[in-house]
């Protein structure tokens, strides 16, 4: 390994930071795809790989055997690769529907947090259509 690869090594953050999948948050696949297309992790010299080889780390429970079986079956894939996969497994179109209708039936009150609100309905939003 180079100077310069260990260099770009130490800029990738721990694993330990990395968000975890498990099926159990509503946005899990939505904050695990911004994440490794976050900002701090486009540095062009870290290769693709070191970061799509990370993401075993990511998963959790039955997100984790699917993970290691598509793995298996595929072989190393890159982010976008990885994404599509991702996307196809877990933003069915019944998962879309439901956040339609939260979208939909959640309306703003006096009494709820203005941020949070807006909050929510961006993410609905952008699991609607990434």
């Amino acid at each position: 390994m180079s100077y310069s690869e260990k260099e770009a090594l130490k800029k990738l953050p721990e694993t330990s930071s990395w968000p975890k999948f498990s099926l159990t948050g509503e946005y899990d696949s939505i904050e695990l795809i911004d994440y490794i297309y976050g900002p701090f992790i486009d540095v062009p010299s870290i290769p693709d790989y070191w970061i799509t080889a990370r993401l075993n780390t990511a998963f959790r429970g039955h997100a984790s055997i699917w993970y290691t079986e598509m793995r298996e079956i595929h072989g190393r894939r890159t982010r976008p690769w990885w994404k599509r996969q991702i996307i196809q497994k877990y933003r069915n179109s019944t998962w879309i529907w439901q956040k339609i209708m939260s979208f939909e039936n959640d309306r703003y009150s006096v009494n709820k947090d203005p941020y949070e609100w807006c909050l929510r309905q961006s993410k609905r939003l952008k699991g609607i259509d990434p």
